[in-house]
């Protein structure tokens, strides 16, 4: 089975991403991750993506598609994987439609959490961190035991600079005009919508549900 989850930052994508990575056994492969892994091993790829970033550049596809194709042919992939903010661009997208193709995959499952921005606004305005171990906190989800304080290390909790509305509508601006464009080249049968703002256990049922029957549809077909 192969899963590309999208969803606006805040949405708990990353929540549902590690669930599922465990439920069905399958790696939960982010683009963040991809390029961690190939700049630590010191690949022609990773020196080349970690010059680029380094300089505040942005990745192209040809360095994005082949970190993708090097990931997804290990062997925790044999069965299946999930992707994490990737594809980005409609180009990404085509090519590995394309790469499933070459490779015989079943069509992937397309799942996106739709959040309304008020929500996202109050999930990450509420959300601090410890700047010496580096804890996140929610005020409202997952609050310290002493108010403003880090349970670890009794550290006063700060607000992210990222965690300021200003900031966070820019970034929900910026998601949009980039993941617009790739779920209409899926189209709207193909995009299955789950929202987002619900409680994590009730969107991890209404995923599981999609997940399944997207399962059992395949067997059919074996």
């Amino acid at each position: 089975m192969v899963v590309l989850l999208f969803g606006p930052p805040g949405c708990g994508k990353g929540t549902q991403a590690a669930y599922f990575a465990e439920r069905f056994g399958i790696p939960a492969i982010s683009t963040g991750e991809m390029f961690r892994a190939e700049c630590r091993a010191g690949t022609d790829l990773g020196k080349r993506a970690c010059s680029i970033l380094a300089a505040g550049g942005l990745v192209d596809d040809d360095i994005v598609n082949a970190m993708v194709v090097n990931r997804i042919s290990a062997a925790d992939c044999t069965n299946g994987f999930l992707l994490d903010g990737y594809p980005r661009t409609v180009e990404q997208a085509q090519f590995f439609a394309n790469l499933m193709d070459q490779r015989g995959s079943t069509e992937p499952v397309v799942i996106h959490l739709d959040v309304p921005d008020d929500i996202i606004l109050t999930r990450l305005t509420a959300r601090r961190q410890c700047p010496q171990c580096r804890r996140i906190y929610n005020l409202i989800a997952q609050a310290p035991r002493r108010e403003g304080f880090c349970d670890h290390d009794g550290a006063e909790l700060v607000a992210r600079e990222d965690d300021q509305e200003a900031v966070i509508r820019q970034r929900l601006r910026a998601y949009e005009e980039v993941t617009n464009p790739i779920l209409a080249w899926y189209g709207a049968s193909a995009v299955h919508r789950i929202e987002g703002g619900q409680g994590p256990q009730q969107v991890s049922a209404d995923i599981e549900r999609i997940l399944n029957r997207a399962r059992q549809l395949q067997l059919d077909l074996v």
